[in-house]
């Protein structure tokens, strides 16, 4: 019989998968539930079907096994079972701090603190709700209750916890962004929120350097008119100034070292927690807020089922305070995990794999990163095995596609005993829709699988849902974890036309995706930028994955831009390793590998040299905004240069698109021969 399917790359150990969490809580499922596929810990379509065809079933069952401790039980599991506007566990009230706290033991390590010079110290459980406990009085002292706004402009450090679940603890809504914000971009966010109470660190760690963000705090403090009270966190050692400040200003040391017993406010389950933003490369950033509730619930499932996240294990997952990993990060001591925390360049100059020394320092046993990091580690040949890998069970990867390329990589430099587990999801519902369990097997460039309770599909374009052809990502029913609504969005218009105006009553993500017959989900790229070449679809990421594999190349960007005269323009920009020279010959070879390794009818029209590649905050590829910019639109009307990592970039797309309407050949334009400004060192290449 001939099988259309590859054998899986990975395949879980049968005892180690028989001992996971999820396994676990399938034979409770089977026990309490009646679920058969709890029977039989292998049967993860099974587990996965029963997830998605009885939501109140298979939610109120994850409430249950992880004993939610409510102040008042819920009514119903699903009062209203639509898209948008789904109710769930009316009734119930709880506060998503205390789950946080709650399984921490006194002495127990709950956070280990760690930066790129190596050094760290670590917070047991006794001292962090002790924190918590003293930042919480002080914003009850502020006036701080449920409902108000606290915001943080802060590094990957314990202090952006500890605010976090004290703001929480009080029914008080909390949003984060990194201090790689200038000012100006972090007020576009916070001042939508209007906040009462605003905490900024002095600085933080990248790349050998302590960055001051004093005078950056400073100013976005003044932008912030509503605030009550300012907290200055001493995390890079640098004085304050002593200077006014729009508001009331308290040391992080008096803030934090005060003796109080934590209360923690019960909210409805619907009860905002969090605002996080979009990347805001188009107008202001969008605030998705998320609620106690359905974080709690979304974040358990993740982190413990999926995960296998819980007391004994440690995760490290680089982030920064912007991107939703971080609050998975925070998550993690949901499931009575120590989490660790990180500041600094994920590959500095001096010690490139300071991450895989860390991990092994430290016996981490889930490890995150992203495909670039895990692409950038094998084209410089860092090595990470001269490293004591073997507490790590799983390498979590997400922020884009994770090409095959990368899987035999990981096996032969980091270790033949690891599941690589390439997840797709969010920052709308802060969590997955598909990657790995331990019971799943892993096929090299595919996600094993959607998650529990994620009813996820490929829809063509009449909507029909498809096997083993690229569709467009949807969610057919509702999770506990999509947004309440969006920030200042009082009708709900901007939300239901995020999301649900191509399809009603379903979630349409903007990712192209297939689900194969074998259960698994490939991720192609974006749907608003995919490739259509005559009526042929393939996805930005198959083209990436191939070119990005060879030497030569560092990164690259394909975009394919419809012209005015009905016209078709592909063009694939490269930014080439140091030394070499972008020739005859060496299109030729990215051509050939394009023909052979993604789609012939795919080839670009014209590859061309460019000094960068321009990327969202966290590491997204900026192909839309890029194609608008070829196309004519003005930088102004198409991306915000705020969000934009490098945002010096756009004015040479936008000059290389306004010299091909000129008529001159994009080969000749401004960005040709730019290549030798691309240096050649992971700390520039690795994100």
């Amino acid at each position: 019989m001939n099988t259309p399917y590859p054998a899986p790359f990975f395949t879980p150990d049968p005892e180690a998968a028989a001992a996971g969490r999820i396994a676990d809580f399938g034979r409770w499922a089977a026990r309490h539930r009646g679920v058969a596929a709890g029977a039989d810990h292998g049967d993860y379509t099974a587990l996965h079907r029963w997830s998605v065809t009885d939501l109140e079933g298979f939610w109120s069952a994850v409430w249950e096994y992880f004993e939610i401790d409510a102040d008042t039980p819920y009514e119903r599991v699903l009062a209203e079972d639509r898209m948008p506007g789904a109710r769930w566990f009316p009734g119930a009230t709880l506060n998503y701090a205390h789950h946080a706290l709650r399984p921490l033991t006194d002495d127990g390590v709950a956070i280990v603190a760690l930066d790129e010079t190596g050094s760290g110290y670590e917070v047991t459980g006794d001292r962090l709700r002790a924190q918590v406990a003293s930042v919480a009085a002080t914003l009850r002292e502020l006036g701080v209750a449920a409902g108000d706004r606290v915001v943080g402009y802060l590094p990957n450090t314990p202090h952006a916890i500890v605010a976090f679940l004290a703001a929480a603890s009080l029914g008080a809504v909390w949003s984060v962004c990194g201090q790689d914000y200038a000012p100006q971009a972090a007020a576009d966010r916070f001042a939508q929120l209007e906040p009462a109470v605003l905490i900024a660190a002095d600085g933080y760690l990248f790349n050998g350097t302590a960055h001051d963000r004093r005078e950056a705090a400073l100013e976005l403090a003044r932008a912030l008119p509503s605030l009550k009270a300012t907290v200055l966190v001493d995390h890079v050692g640098l004085p304050w100034p002593s200077r006014a400040y729009p508001s009331l200003v308290i040391p992080w040391e008096d803030a934090a070292t005060r003796a109080e017993e934590l209360v923690c406010t019960a909210v409805p389950f619907d009860h905002p927690l969090w605002v996080v933003f979009s990347s805001g490369t188009t107008g202001l950033p969008k605030g998705i807020v998320h609620g106690h509730g359905g974080a709690l619930l979304e974040h358990l499932k993740t982190l413990a089922l999926h995960s296998d996240l819980g007391p004994g294990d440690r995760l490290l997952w680089y982030t920064t305070t912007h991107w939703m990993m971080w609050n998975l990060v925070a998550s993690t001591l949901l499931t009575g995990a120590t989490t660790c925390t990180y500041d600094g360049s994920p590959a500095p100059l001096t010690r490139p794999d300071v991450l895989w020394e860390l991990a092994a320092r430290h016996r981490v046993t889930v490890f995150g990163t992203s495909p670039q990091y895990l692409l950038g580690m094998a084209k410089f040949g860092i090595d990470p095995s001269v490293h004591d890998l073997s507490s790590i069970r799983v390498i979590g990867c997400t922020g884009s596609a994770l090409p095959a390329s990368a899987y035999p990589w990981v096996r032969d430099h980091v270790g033949e005993h690891i599941q690589l587990a390439s997840v797709s999801g969010g920052t709308d519902v802060v969590s997955g829709f598909a990657g790995s369990s331990p019971t799943t097997p892993v096929w090299a460039g595919e996600l094993s699988a959607p998650h529990l309770g994620v009813a996820l599909a490929a829809y063509d374009e009449e909507g029909r849902p498809v096997v083993d052809r690229v569709g467009e990502l949807v969610v057919t029913r509702p999770m506990p974890s999509m947004p309440l609504c969006f920030w200042n969005d009082p009708d709900g218009s901007r939300y239901h036309d995020a999301y649900f105006s191509a399809y009603p009553g379903v979630w349409r993500h903007g990712d192209w995706i297939t689900v194969t017959g074998h259960g698994s989900v490939i991720v192609h790229g974006r749907s608003d930028s995919t490739l259509n070449r005559n009526g042929v679809r393939l996805g930005s990421a198959d083209i990436h994955d191939v070119v990005e594999r060879l030497p030569e190349i560092t990164e690259a960007l394909v975009i394919g831009a419809e012209e005015p005269d009905g016209g078709y323009w592909m063009p694939l920009f490269v930014v080439t390793a140091a030394d070499v020279v972008l020739d005859d010959t060496l299109r030729e070879k990215i051509k050939e590998a394009i023909r052979t390794g993604a789609s012939p009818r795919h080839v670009p029209d014209e590859i061309l040299e460019t000094p960068g590649i321009p990327h969202t905050r966290t590491g997204k590829k900026l192909e839309v905004p890029v194609k608008r910019l070829l196309q004519g639109a003005p930088v102004e009307q198409v991306v915000n240069p705020a969000a934009v990592d490098a945002p010096e970039l756009l004015d040479h797309y936008a000059r290389l698109g306004a010299d091909r309407r000129g008529g001159r050949s994009a080969e000749a334009g401004p960005l040709a021969g730019a290549a030798g400004s691309a240096p050649g060192t992971p700390a520039r290449e690795v994100r």
